[in-house]
């Protein structure tokens, strides 16, 4: 599977993907012990990944604002940090 360098470069969808694919590499129990080393590394890299995109997509959730009947107020700026 081609991938860029980076796991940041990555879209959320094409890390999670990756991520199953490490998971059910690692569960065959088939790859070498250096090559298993490598998987849960980048796996991990990619777990942490995934993980931050979910939380930023929260915050910007959070962020949008509704009345107390359920209406959209509005919603907040989101800054990114």
């Amino acid at each position: 599977m081609d991938r860029p360098s980076e796991p940041g470069e990555l879209s959320f969808e094409a890390a999670l993907a990756r991520l199953e694919e490490i998971v059910r590499l690692l569960e065959r129990g088939e790859a070498p012990l250096d090559q298993s080393i490598d998987l849960y590394q980048e796996g991990d890299r990619l777990k942490r990944l995934c993980e931050e995109r979910l939380r930023s997509a929260q915050v910007r959730i959070d962020a949008i604002a509704l009345g107390p009947d359920g209406q959209l107020l509005g919603t907040v700026p989101f800054d990114g940090s």
